[in-house]
């Protein structure tokens, strides 16, 4: 499996980031500083997923 970093992540190994990697029909993400934990989601999961932080309908969940 390939992961991929956000492009919004600086270089190097040490920058803490969002990773994903696709797997035949699913999309795994991972946080770069807890590899171990990873999340399984649809593509149209993740753009539903990815809507919502952009319109900020889940920011309360930081709170």
């Amino acid at each position: 499996m390939t992961w991929r970093k956000s492009s919004f992540s600086g270089p190097g190994e040490t920058n803490d980031c969002v990773e994903l990697a696709a797997t035949g029909s699913e999309i795994r993400l991972r946080e770069s500083d807890a590899p171990t934990d990873v999340i399984t989601i649809t593509p149209a999961g993740l753009g539903t997923f990815i809507r919502g932080v952009k319109a900020g309908t889940l920011d309360q969940l930081g709170r």
